[in-house]
């Protein structure tokens, strides 16, 4: 009778519990969502920055659970520590939470890496994957480490000298000419070697199509030299763009500006325009690093903004490289305007505040050797492309001086980035890099190609 009378006492107590532990299953639910939200306020646009963050706490639970399953088994048929066992149950419900949380914040990140993977793009998936990280609060570590994987791969000083340089442009004897021809204007002067003794044909301008190869103003010209004696391996290529004889023009990638994707053409060059196409290369930063202006086509995709660096191509033809002095909205005369930091090279002299500071640099600094590009504009109005390895802003600099820039600014940086293509045949055919070292195709550009770049073509 005892035992039949202790059952119904006992019921109420287990009909209870269930209840209870739902109800603080709920309670623990909402304090991880709460987390949570702070967290994204906290570390917003982060979201990759709190996946990361939250990996290492479920991490340390999952080992935290298997030690203590261990420790249980270990001390099975001891007596229990009542005080003990209070505290360490406030402790679990404490970690239950914060766990709960981390892995919300893991799924939520796994489903924005899934959209980014899933959402249109010619990049590889490392890259991708970069991207998305830099993209979501995770700037900072890309930056990091790519500033580790640059001071570990970078040259020695010194070394053994180049044998001979990169054929680039048409090979002799297509050379430009030294004489003036009827009705062809004076070719223009080499760039002058550096290091001694010169290389053969080192810094003779060539042109990079048959029919332009006697004429003294081709529309575009191209050279390789050695700009560095500390780094005699080190190879330079510059492009010279006449804009009497050629056109340019900027196309927006298919992400890179946002709202670039719904233009037409968007990250290639039209098809009816590659029967006069001379040149592809590629554009400035990604604004998600360095906020900046950028128009074509009538449409502002980006706000232009006072005190940048602006490559400006206007109804006349002419192209431009200077800091921008107007409003949010480029005038109509203008056709496009691509901002990227502040001016490298200013009334013909490197800018003197390169070497401090971050404003050249965002992702890895101004002073890391990396893959740079930039253009410029000589005295003569004429456009100058340069892109080199193992380059600090500074470097990049002298060598668009020393080509002849007047004024000149940063392009994009990292050898996946940094692209100068040109065809040796009308229609786009026979595309050939300007140096082997740029990692891209030299198709890049005649499919969409995430980011924006530029466009010369013939007149």
């Amino acid at each position: 009778m005892v035992t039949v009378g202790a059952k119904p006492r006992a019921q109420p107590e287990r009909r209870e519990a269930p209840r209870r532990v739902r109800a603080r299953a709920r309670v623990e639910l909402a304090i991880a969502a709460a987390l949570l939200g702070l967290g994204l306020l906290v570390l917003r646009p982060g979201m990759a920055l709190l996946g990361v963050a939250a990996l290492p706490i479920v991490t340390l639970r999952l080992a935290g659970v298997a030690v203590g399953g261990m420790r249980r088994r270990s001390q099975v048929g001891l007596p229990p520590r009542r005080g003990r066992r209070a505290g360490v149950a406030r402790a679990r419900r404490a970690a239950d939470v914060v766990t709960a949380a981390a892995v919300m914040a893991i799924v939520l990140s796994l489903a924005s890496y899934g959209g980014a993977l899933g959402s249109r793009s010619n990049s590889s998936l490392g890259i991708r994957s970069v991207e998305w990280l830099r993209d979501n609060g995770a700037a900072w570590l890309v930056s990091d480490v790519e500033r580790l994987y640059y001071s570990i791969t970078a040259p020695a000083k010194g070394g053994p000298a180049l044998r001979q340089l990169p054929t680039v442009g048409l090979t002799s004897p297509r050379l430009v000419p030294t004489y003036r021809l009827p009705h062809s204007a004076a070719p223009p002067k080499g760039i002058a070697p550096v290091i001694a003794p010169a290389l053969p044909g080192e810094g003779a301008w060539r042109a990079t199509q048959d029919r332009f190869s006697s004429l003294g103003e081709a529309p575009l010209l191209v050279t390789t030299y050695r700009p560095d004696p500390t780094y005699p391996r080190v190879v330079a290529g510059v492009a010279r763009i006449n804009p009497r004889r050629a056109v340019v023009a900027l196309y927006p990638g298919i992400r890179v500006p946002p709202g670039g994707a719904s233009m037409q053409s968007a990250g290639e060059v039209p098809p009816p325009l590659r029967r006069r196409l001379l040149a592809t290369f590629n554009g400035g930063f990604n604004p998600a690093d360095y906020a900046g202006g950028f128009y074509t086509g009538g449409r502002l995709l980006e706000a232009m903004r006072p005190g940048l660096a602006t490559l400006v191509g206007t109804t006349s033809g002419r192209v431009d490289v200077r800091t921008w002095h107007g409003g949010s909205r480029p005038g109509r005369n203008i056709v496009f305007a691509r901002q990227n930091l502040p001016l490298i090279v200013a009334d013909g002299r490197p800018n003197p505040g390169l070497s401090g500071g971050r404003e050249w640099g965002t992702t890895v600094g101004n002073t890391t050797l990396v893959w740079r590009s930039g253009v410029g504009v000589d005295r003569h109005g004429n456009l100058l492309y340069a892109a080199a390895s193992y380059r600090t802003v500074q470097g990049l600099a002298d060598i668009l001086v020393h080509a002849g820039a007047i004024r000149a600014m940063e392009l994009d940086i990292n050898s996946y980035w940094v692209t100068f293509n040109v065809f040796g045949q009308r229609g786009a055919r026979s595309p050939s890099k300007l140096l082997g070292g740029m990692d891209r195709p030299a198709t890049r550009y005649l499919a969409p190609d995430d980011r924006d770049f530029f466009a010369v073509y013939a007149r």
